[in-house]
């Protein structure tokens, strides 16, 4: 079960996510839900998305799709720049950075952090 945690830092206009465990569809759906509810208040093109994605795991085939919708949403949001953190796992990193190419997010960053 994947689990989201949604803050935003209005002062340092970040918003900051932290993704733990493998993601169900519902999940996803539920995460994007939360996600919407965050922005809505604010203009993301005056902030900066970090993503912390060193407890989540590699997204199974059957919710690759609903992955790739997310990092379309970011695209289409328009943040200053999106930064992805990972533990040292090269095969997630391929994954998403895959999936961001595909998107189109050209103002994607990935991060690994050895732990």
């Amino acid at each position: 079960m994947g689990k989201f945690i949604l803050k935003t830092d209005t002062a340092a206009k970040i918003i900051n996510i932290e993704l733990e465990g493998a993601f169900s569809e519902e999940d996803g759906l539920k995460s994007i839900q939360a996600y919407q509810q965050t922005i809505n208040p604010i203009n993301p093109a005056d902030y900066e998305l970090k993503i912390d994605c060193r407890k989540l795991n590699v997204t199974a085939p059957d919710v690759v799709p609903l992955l790739e919708g997310c990092f379309l949403m970011f695209k289409a949001d328009g943040f200053v720049r999106v930064n992805l953190t990972l533990e040292n796992n090269p095969i997630l990193k391929m994954q998403l950075a895959r999936l961001g190419r595909k998107a189109g997010l050209e103002n994607l960053e990935i991060i690994s952090t050895v732990a």
